[in-house]
């Protein structure tokens, strides 16, 4: 059950607008479902709607004339009230109860008191009604409606257990405010897809993914195409910022300004403030250390992205509330590769940024809050530009992308622990876009690879296949011990072993780094983590590249056949260990 409140200040136009046909025709037999006294008007009852709906207002606004001045200028308190999909049709009376519960626990009109402000609820549809309410009460003082939203969200969640209703989320107070219902009507007037308070908020959002400082903030927002004011103290310091779409503008023919605080509460300048004084860290060496040089800067610094978006996951998985400020970065992340992603994922990564965003947000804040790693990597990935959905890019996206949606159920599973429903929705909402994403960055470069395993030598495959079959005896296995659909890894077990790696070796590193139980495919998993480990092209197409100075060399069969039976020390890994926290700068 859904509460929305506002506030306006015309009683007479919110009836005639609530008792007619709706702007699409979809008002249907409007009438009253319960009032203040239980004797109002009801317009939709009279053989006269026009004089008994100027009769309902008279009477609604009584105590607002005998307030005079003293009466707010919103004088109009509105509150509509809808079921969930699913939820069964509730009778006229449940609903009376419904208003009455909540003008109750609002602080509308309290039960026992005589001098509680008038309201009546409406039903014009079978999942909603409105309920509407005069802010004068019988001793002509203002009702005390603090957190009045709150306070009917709380009886809306107490409502849906008592009436067996579909029991929502509950929120805490920390989500970006929704559109209103005339910013709603207008996107649709003017024929946009969403409203103008949306789209500035991902706009805003991409702006900040990765930003240096409060300059460049502003300056892609510029860039973005958005209108900008900054509000400056006396002093000539910034204050504040309004942003507005092109084009947008209100009757008068004005820019309609949003402040940030308004798009989201995260995105006000003094959160902004907090966000960039975290800063990014320089690079100490260059990008191609994580790949060829020939490689794109796109393909580079997602690669990059990878291993950073594995220890944010590690950090998540140790059950910290420092790792609150993780989820503030993977947001960033996930802007700035929705923004910089080949067209054909570009739809369900924006999706999946949007989600998250929600994620991102909550009571829990990090005293020790260390996010430059996940915002370098954010910077990298805006910085080196869009990507291209095939070779090295498109299979560095897959590689990103199947590591994010690993990364956003450990967000889940944190929110989870803690109680924050909503937030965990958001995350497993973002982790089903990441997955239908990454199936369209897949699907070419695992088809390659699938084809390049099933061209093996039999003896090869044979060998390969026992090696898997001894390090995953329960992750994804068919009934036979072999992981499912395992020809894209052995063809990445092969390519490892021709750089020179160790295949045992190299497998158990790829599944120690993290778990696997949360994974839809553990096959296609593991063949990123050898790729990124080996250092093995994304694109299966290319020839592998020969392991840097102190990697492990190759090794025959019987070789690795007598070292499986005799124990030797660990291999030293061949990165850092993700699970390892990184150092607080």
């Amino acid at each position: 059950m859904v509460p929305d409140i506002g506030r306006g200040g015309r009683t007479h136009g919110l009836l005639v607008y609530l008792y007619g046909p709706g702007r699409r025709e979809e008002h249907t037999d409007a009438h009253l479902v319960g009032s203040w006294d239980g004797f109002a008007p009801d317009p939709g009852r009279d053989t006269d709607p026009h004089v008994t709906l100027a009769r309902l207002t008279a009477a609604l606004d009584l105590r607002v004339k005998q307030a005079g001045d003293r009466a707010p200028a919103k004088h109009v308190w509105h509150c509509s009230v809808r079921t969930a999909p699913g939820d069964r049709r509730l009778s006229d009376e449940e609903w009376n109860a419904v208003a009455q519960r909540i003008v109750h626990a609002t602080g509308i009109a309290p039960d026992g008191d005589p001098d509680g402000c008038r309201w009546i609820a409406v039903r014009h549809a079978e999942d909603h009604i409105h309920i509407v309410a005069t802010l004068v009460r019988g001793d002509l003082r203002n009702p005390r409606l603090n957190y009045d939203f709150n306070k009917a969200q709380a009886v809306c969640r107490r409502i849906e257990e008592d009436m067996g209703l579909r029991r929502l989320n509950a929120g805490d107070g920390t989500a970006a405010k929704n559109p209103t219902s005339a910013e709603k009507f207008k996107a649709e007037r003017t024929g946009r897809p969403e409203t103008s308070r949306e789209t500035l908020r991902e706009a805003v959002r991409q702006a900040l993914a990765g930003a240096h400082d409060e300059k460049e903030f502003f300056t892609r927002l510029r860039e973005a195409g958005l209108r900008v004011k900054v509000r400056h103290a006396p002093s000539g310091d910034a204050l504040g910022y309004n942003v507005a779409l092109p084009g947008d503008r209100n009757r008068h023919g004005e820019p309609v300004w949003y402040p940030g605080s308004k798009l989201a509460p995260d995105l006000s300048l003094p959160k902004i403030r907090l966000r960039l004084a975290d800063g990014t860290a320089e690079r100490a060496t260059s990008s191609a250390a994580d790949g060829r040089a020939d490689w794109s800067p796109p393909a580079r610094e997602r690669r990059s992205a990878t291993g950073i978006a594995e220890r944010a996951a590690v950090l998540l998985d140790g059950d910290d509330d420092e790792a609150a400020a993780q989820l503030v970065g993977i947001g960033e992340l996930l802007d700035a590769v929705a923004q910089t992603s080949p067209a054909a994922t570009r739809a369900e990564l924006t999706a999946a940024a949007r989600a998250f965003e929600r994620a991102t947000r909550s009571h829990i804040r990090a005293e020790r809050a260390d996010t430059r790693a996940l915002r370098t990597a954010a910077r990298g990935i805006v910085q080196a530009g869009g990507a291209l959905g095939r070779g090295e890019d498109g299979g560095t996206t897959a590689m990103l992308v199947s590591t994010l949606v690993l990364v956003v159920l450990a967000a889940a599973r944190w929110h989870s622990a803690r109680g924050h429903a909503q937030q965990a929705h958001a995350s497993r909402q973002a982790a089903e876009h990441l997955r239908t994403a990454y199936r369209q960055a897949a699907a070419t470069p695992m088809r390659v690879l699938h084809d390049h395993g099933r061209a093996l030598p039999e003896a090869q495959r044979r060998t390969h296949e026992a090696t898997l079959r001894a390090a995953l005896p329960e992750h994804g296995v068919r009934a036979d011990g072999m992981p499912r659909k395992p020809d894209a890894l052995v063809a990445t077990l092969a390519q490892a072993e021709q750089a020179g790696h160790a295949p045992e070796a190299l497998l158990q590193q790829a599944i120690d780094m993290r778990e696997l139980d949360t994974a839809a495919d553990v096959n296609d998993v593991l063949v990123w983590r050898l790729r990124r480990l080996a250092q093995l092209p994304a694109h299966p197409g290319e020839a592998p590249r020969r392991p840097q100075a102190g990697t492990r060399p190759n090794k025959t069969s019987a070789t690795r056949t007598s070292e499986r039976n005799a124990p030797t020390a660990a291999p030293r890994p061949a990165v850092p260990d993700p699970r390892s926290r990184p150092p607080r700068r």
